[in-house]
């Protein structure tokens, strides 16, 4: 058994041939990726079948979605011992205005905001956007 099969196995997701497939093309990458980049990358393949099992790594743990303010949604694989909680797991993501890439910056957490009685969070996303490295030392 692969380490991919045995990522997946952990997280209750049966390893479709699939779904190891996308996993480690996701794992290949040093961003984040949209649907439109696992379509290209697997042009022979059904979209729904490549939505789903974005979807399906993300219900399990497995990624995690990025709203980098750029109106497509990007997918990153989570660290591991992740659990996306939102005390807990919440990093820094930032868009490069300039190669338009999404990174997760997951060594910068982002720190629990205590909100006012009656509001309760589902959901935090921090977004810095500028200029990445790669772009700023061309």
């Amino acid at each position: 058994m692969t380490e991919i099969e045995k990522t997946l196995e952990a997280h209750q997701v049966r390893p479709t041939a699939m779904r190891i497939l996308i996993y480690k093309y996701m794992a290949e990458k040093e961003v984040a990726v949209a649907l439109t980049d696992i379509e290209s990358a697997f042009s022979k393949s059904d979209r729904s079948t490549l939505y789903r099992t974005l979807k399906t790594f993300e219900e399990n743990g497995i990624a995690h979605q990025i709203d980098d303010g750029t109106g497509i949604s990007k997918y990153a694989l989570c660290e591991s011992g992740c659990n996306c909680e939102l005390d807990q797991d919440l990093h820094l993501h930032f868009h490069c205005s300039n190669c338009d890439e999404t990174v997760c910056l997951t060594a910068h957490k982002i720190p629990h905001i205590n909100l006012p009685y009656g509001y309760l969070a589902e959901n935090a996303n921090l977004v810095v956007k500028g200029i990445c490295e790669k772009c700023s030392s061309e």
